[in-house]
């Protein structure tokens, strides 16, 4: 097992071939590693390593760089920091080039030093150049390498005639999860799941949100997800109906829901689940009404996930639910099958159903969406998505006094199997008996 990962190295090296394998004859592509961020001052943020690069490399440091280059054979590169005493001491140790190829399965490893001379030397080589587009800074790196090749004609070198975007190379094969991947995200749900029972456990009136978001991070870090995956929402009464909402600092009230939308890091692999819960414990009657509404429409939707389903497929029978129980409540108005037509859910349902799941929290992939916003895309073994749709009636609404200041919004981790799916938030309690039992234990 390598510090940094819990994937073993053939796994990082098989994605490179998969990669190389997409790209034309003749042709290197270039990805950049993340760099350190500074906070204030001389501190920085903890590092977080570039998706894209970790995907294919497990490679932790900043100041890397990884060239994979397509010709008669393929062969993967990496440049990164040397061996340095003085600064190991003062910022850590570092794998350095000697040891780079050995431990993470590259045929060659340099430092920093040599990287722009080699890499001239590549481009010359070459007739096209793949690299993410959405990363300006190497974008423009690129470019001036590739004119520093072009100003050499006259002495037998020739620049590469083409330059293209590989997000899209990228984005399918991270969005296809290995069996290894979905090992790692199974785990990463168990862990956060069992954040979101302590939270519950924890929770009581005059109790600060912050002190709940601290059960949490608690929570992921003793059991190894030493981050957060995104910044963690905890939003006591009306705040939940502010979707992004992470200021965490008011107290709790009796009688309130509180919305929690966390999930840990683990190995770089993202969890997302959101439980809302009220924080005496007891739904009250028309908290009752809405979350279970919002329950029944999540658990149709997951039902509903097979290869060759899609969000569209998922995202009409929801609204059909909400918006007939919206209606039942009398929180919705008019004649029932023109609202279900408009789907007039959407003034309370006011985000998308969900999103891919995987080393980002809203994860690469494409959704075939059409011009009417529709996402087509069909669902594959492999795949893993957020469900979670939600109901948000902030206070001043205009609907009955009972209803306001509600907002519910329930959300798993769905795996998409060869027979249907799997659910990987097993451990989290979302039904309302369930979340009373626990609760009840305090």
């Amino acid at each position: 097992m390598l510090k940094n990962t819990l994937l073993p190295v053939e796994e990082f090296a098989q994605r490179r071939q998969a990669f190389m394998s997409a790209m034309p004859e003749s042709s290197i592509a270039i990805v950049k590693s993340a760099e350190e961020i500074t906070r204030s001052n001389d501190t920085d943020f903890p590092f977080c390593q570039d998706k894209n690069f970790y995907y294919l490399t497990g490679f932790h440091e900043p100041d890397a760089l990884l060239v994979m280059i397509k010709g008669e054979e393929n062969i993967s590169i990496l440049f990164c920091q040397e061996k340095d005493p003085l600064m190991e001491v003062w910022h850590g140790r570092r794998v350095g080039p000697e040891t780079a190829s050995k431990q993470f399965g590259f045929d060659s490893s340099f430092d920093n030093s040599l990287r722009k001379d080699k890499v001239l030397n590549y481009l010359a080589q070459v007739d096209s150049v793949h690299c993410c587009f959405s990363d300006s800074e190497l974008m423009v790196e690129i470019t001036a390498w590739i004119a520093d090749v072009a100003a050499q004609t006259r002495i037998g070198k020739k620049a590469p005639v083409s330059l293209q975007d590989c997000s899209e190379t990228i984005n399918e094969l991270r969005l296809h999860k290995s069996a290894r991947e979905i090992e790692l995200m199974r785990r990463a749900n168990i862990i956060s799941g069992q954040a979101h029972q302590r939270a519950m456990i924890e929770t009581r009136a005059g109790k600060f949100e912050y002190q709940i978001e601290a059960e949490l991070l608690h929570e992921f870090a003793v059991n190894g997800a030493r981050h957060a995956a995104y910044g963690s929402i905890v939003a006591g009464g009306d705040n939940a109906n502010i979707l992004h909402y992470n200021d965490n600092d008011e107290s709790l009230s009796d009688g309130d829901l509180l919305l929690i939308d966390a999930g840990g890091e683990l190995a770089g692999y993202a969890a997302d689940i959101t439980r809302t819960f009220p924080v005496n414990g007891i739904f009250s009657a028309p908290q009752k009404a809405i979350y279970q509404l919002v329950l029944d429409a999540q658990n149709a939707a997951i039902e509903a996930i097979k290869p060759g389903n899609s969000f569209s497929t998922l995202n009409d029978l929801v609204c059909d639910i909400l918006t007939k129980g919206l209606y039942d409540l009398g929180i919705l108005t008019g004649e029932l099958p023109t609202l279900i037509q408009d789907k007039a859910c959407k003034k309370y349902f006011i985000h998308g159903l969900g999103h891919w799941l995987g080393l980002d929290v809203h994860d690469v992939g494409d959704y075939h969406a059409n011009d009417k916003r529709q996402q087509l895309r069909p669902f594959a073994p492999g795949m893993i998505m957020t469900i979670e749709p939600g109901i948000y009636i902030p206070l001043g609404s205009d609907v009955d006094k009972k209803w306001q200041g509600i907002g519910v919004r329930i959300e798993d981790n769905v795996l998409v199997t060869d027979s249907g799916h799997e659910n990987l938030t097993i451990n989290a309690p979302k039904s309302i008996e369930a979340i009373e039992a626990l609760m009840k234990q305090v």
